[in-house]
């Protein structure tokens, strides 16, 4: 565990904080543009780099090695599987953020792929947003939505603004895995009224540790580059692959920049004390 019991106790308020910057955005008391206008640019400053890690949720290889990283995480974790609660409790008392990894649509593969309470672009809205609800109802302690997959899904705008309005609601925020190029989930978002996010790099898309290794030396490239950069893992086939890399690599990237949580990179009106 890398925080102690005070800075999870900051760490909590900082969530309510969060939470209720949400809501107020939601019944428009503080619009989403005043926030990011007002945001201290001083956060700004320094490089940061946010370490996402993808399909916790059952059981998969590499989970406990993710999950004892000396560095903050947030993990996204795929709702209605075996361990989906196991997991997010877990990653929680070890000071890491949770998201819902929301399984969605892509243009290729099949839809037996994504797992129980897929997003399809067949779906009503209605459909939409009840599947959307119980996933989050279904993960403890979700303070965000990113999609698993979801190429086609996130292209669609009409599907993009039900899960919007959901997060809106929920005062969650949207990370944008960007599996696509055509995501509508920047229009849609700000449509909304919902804090976005996006994914820089990932990790391990090819399951190879020569691949691994190649994305890693990317990693050192970006954060130099970079003040903010979200990189997304897996827990999986590279589970093991990825979390030694990670693991390996942290040292050397510390002396390039500050592992944050992904809730770091949001906008605030003023500096959140650590």
């Amino acid at each position: 565990m890398f925080s102690t019991g005070g800075k999870k106790r900051v760490r909590y308020s900082r969530i309510l904080i969060l939470s209720l910057m949400l809501s107020a955005i939601s019944a428009g008391v503080v619009p989403l543009g005043n926030i990011q206008a007002a945001a201290d640019p001083s956060r700004l400053a320094s490089h940061r780099i946010a370490i996402v890690i993808d399909d916790l949720g059952n059981g998969m290889q590499g989970t406990q090695d993710m999950l004892n990283l000396p560095i903050p995480l947030t993990v996204a974790i795929m709702p209605f599987l075996p361990t989906s609660k196991q997991d997010a409790e877990a990653a929680f008392k070890k000071g890491h953020e949770v998201l819902v990894h929301m399984p969605m649509e892509p243009f290729h593969g099949k839809k037996s792929w994504l797992g129980p309470g897929a997003i399809t672009t067949d779906l009503t809205d209605d459909e939409i947003r009840k599947r959307v609800e119980g996933a989050i109802a279904n993960v403890p302690h979700a303070i965000g939505i990113n999609n698993h997959m979801g190429s086609k899904a996130t292209s669609d705008p009409r599907v993009m603004a039900v899960i919007m309005q959901v997060c809106r609601e929920k005062g969650l925020f949207f990370l944008d895995s960007k599996t696509t190029p055509t995501s509508k989930a920047p229009e849609e978002s700000t449509r909304a009224g919902v804090p976005l996010l996006q994914n820089g790099l990932f990790l391990d898309d090819v399951y190879t540790h020569a691949h691994v290794s190649k994305q890693i030396r990317l990693l050192f490239e970006k954060s130099r580059k970079e003040a903010d950069l979200i990189v997304i893992g897996h827990v999986g086939v590279p589970g093991k692959i990825t979390s030694s890399a990670l693991r390996e690599a942290i040292p050397a990237l510390q002396k390039e920049a500050e592992f944050v949580h992904l809730s770091d990179m949001l906008p605030w009106p003023q500096p959140i004390p650590r």
